[in-house]
């Protein structure tokens, strides 16, 4: 690792600015608030923070339709605000990460309010407009990502429809214009020239099209399909990324994370490899695939430990040398990690999510703890479709009741799957407002917040807090998680994920249990000696019973061994 390669180390946590902390009683998270909460993430010991949007936007995707890449919302506070946040988090040596979204921006944004209006404006081709088909209908099938009918939308002053992948307000850019990728450069230089200190690319693999806009094959009359034919991945797509880090990320010291959907191993080199010059890494979406159902992801299949493991392992093996992992059970757009992959029953809750944070950050890559991780906060469970905020949400409620879904069925999805789940206010305290807000918060609060809350967790030297303490600690001290060579143990296990971790004579060895009961897990002969060597790191107070070369595992027990001489 070069001392360029810092964010090899890093641990990343990840804010979602409305529901983090409120400072002006607004009952929306705020840059403010932000402020006040930096001594709390330094002590908890991260490196990084990687900030939701906090740009001016109508809030349709709740900042990820951006009408102003230079002004703040105004939610959220003032430029004043975010300089002085910068400063304070850099005087902290916490880094600042901004997420931004390069695929599309807001109908609201000053150059679609100017494309629309004719096609030989100035940004008449900063989006992607065709004409409709000879009966007037959209130029193909392709159906929104968010659900609620077409991805393009008809605007009679051009006589041409525009696509949107994501909301209807939110047009895809088009970056087969020089001119506009330009422009989309500069506002990254913007913030860089600020000091931030990299970047997440919001669906940067979309932002490619194919020139022909096929249609999606095997789509019955009248409905709509995937997008992703033309739009994942696309033609260009290597050759943009290229020019973005030769124009602007190279001549910056930051780390780039790239959100890459519907991405394979074999593409993801092509995006990671230090030699292209493309992103440091990729968030991959295999492991957050293994659930998906007839619905996609809102589905209330179980997620098997087998392709829970076999994607993480593939990505392991796959990447090594050629690249470089991003690690993440969860985020803003996902549900809750431990009612996922875990336990949220009271008894079983920290054990399990204890478990999941010590299969991820042994593994090779950057770490990404998302807010309320670190004090095990669940998904909600909303009793009504107005409860949800999430417009996503409310389209698949829709499409799910319109195709004679019972209502209870249809909540039932949402409170497995829906981003809401992720996005209900950090819990800092039992008070009124969970110490997020004074006021009425934007988005309900998770009624468990008494129990569950960063004051509880603090006052207890046992809590997932302080085990996610030391497993950052774990991350910055010891060379062998950041540059050791990984291997599973046991792939055929069926409720056990192992694996060793090795470099230079040290060998870990991580033994998580993904089971609700007590199960044997048999040592491999070759690493006995790593077995009955030290306990680096341990779930339960005690280390598990053992026989020989078995050991047997209580309910989503972990413990990692290390052995010198191994």
């Amino acid at each position: 690792m070069t001392s360029d390669e810092w964010w090899k180390k890093a641990v990343v946590y990840q804010i979602y600015p409305q529901s983090f902390q409120d400072s002006d009683g607004d009952g929306i998270g705020d840059i403010g608030g932000i402020r006040q909460r930096l001594p709390y993430l330094k002590d908890l010991g991260i490196d990084v923070i990687w900030l939701n949007p906090i740009y001016k936007s109508p809030m349709v995707d709740n900042g990820y339709d951006i009408a102003d890449y230079r002004e703040v919302a105004p939610e959220y506070g003032t430029m004043a605000d975010f300089d002085l946040m910068l400063k304070e988090a850099h005087e902290l040596g916490i880094k600042i990460m901004m997420d931004m979204v390069l695929a599309v921006t807001s109908d609201e944004h000053k150059w679609f309010k100017e494309s629309r209006q004719s096609r030989t404006n100035p940004s008449a081709d900063y989006y992607i407009w065709r004409d409709p088909k000879p009966d007037g209908s959209a130029p193909n099938n392709w159906g929104s990502i968010f659900g609620g009918g077409s991805a393009w939308e008809y605007v009679p002053e051009r006589k041409q429809y525009y696509l949107h992948i994501f909301a209807t307000k939110q047009p895809d850019l088009n970056w087969e214009n020089e001119e506009l990728r330009q422009k989309l450069y500069a506002e990254m230089r913007f913030w860089l020239d600020k000091g931030v200190d990299g970047f997440r690319l919001d669906s940067i693999s979309l932002i490619s099209k194919r020139q022909d806009f096929p249609d999606t094959p095997d789509v019955p009359a009248g409905q709509f399909g995937s997008p992703y034919i033309g739009v994942s991945n696309g033609p260009r797509l290597h050759e943009f990324l290229q020019e973005m880090n030769r124009e602007v990320l190279s001549q910056y010291d930051v780390i780039t994370v790239g959100e890459a959907t519907r991405t394979s191993l074999e593409q993801a080199k092509l995006y990671s490899d230090p030699s292209r010059h493309e992103v440091n890494m990729v968030f991959q979406f295999d492991h957050m695939h293994v659930d998906y159902g007839q619905y996609g992801r809102y589905s209330n299949v179980h997620p098997k430990l087998s392709d829970v493991r076999s994607a993480m392992a593939n990505w392991q093996y796959g990447l090594d040398g050629h690249g470089w992992n991003s690690l993440y059970w969860d985020n803003h757009d996902q549900p809750r990690l431990v009612s996922r992959f875990g336990n949220d029953a009271p008894a079983m809750r920290e054990l399990s999510a204890k478990m999941l944070a010590t299969a991820l950050h042994f593994q090779q890559g950057t770490p990404f703890v998302y807010e309320g991780d670190e004090i095990g906060m669940t998904n909600v469970h909303f009793n009504s479709i107005e409860q949800y905020q999430d417009v996503e949400a409310h389209n698949m409620y829709r499409q799910f009741t319109e195709m004679g879904m019972p209502s209870d069925e249809a909540l039932q999805l949402l409170n497995l799957k829906s981003r809401d789940n992720a996005r209900t206010p950090m819990q800092w305290s039992n008070e009124a407002g969970a110490g997020f807000t004074n006021g009425q918060p934007w988005l309900e609060l998770n009624p468990n917040y008494h129990d569950i809350n960063v004051d509880e967790s603090l006052s207890r030297p046992d809590s997932l807090w302080h085990y996610y303490q030391q497993l950052i600690h774990l991350r910055h001290t010891m060379p062998i998680l950041t540059d050791g060579s990984f291997e599973l143990v046991a792939p055929d296990d069926s409720e056990v994920f192992s694996y060793t971790r090795t470099s230079n004579g040290q060998t870990l060895l991580v033994v998580c249990s993904f089971a609700s009961q007590n199960v044997r897990f048999q040592v491999p002969e070759a690493l006995r000696a790593v077995s009955d060597a030290a306990v680096l790191i341990q779930n339960y107070p005690d280390s598990p019973p053992s026989v020989g070369d078995m050991l047997y595992l209580r309910p989503y027990e972990a413990i990692v061994f290390s052995s010198d001489n191994a």
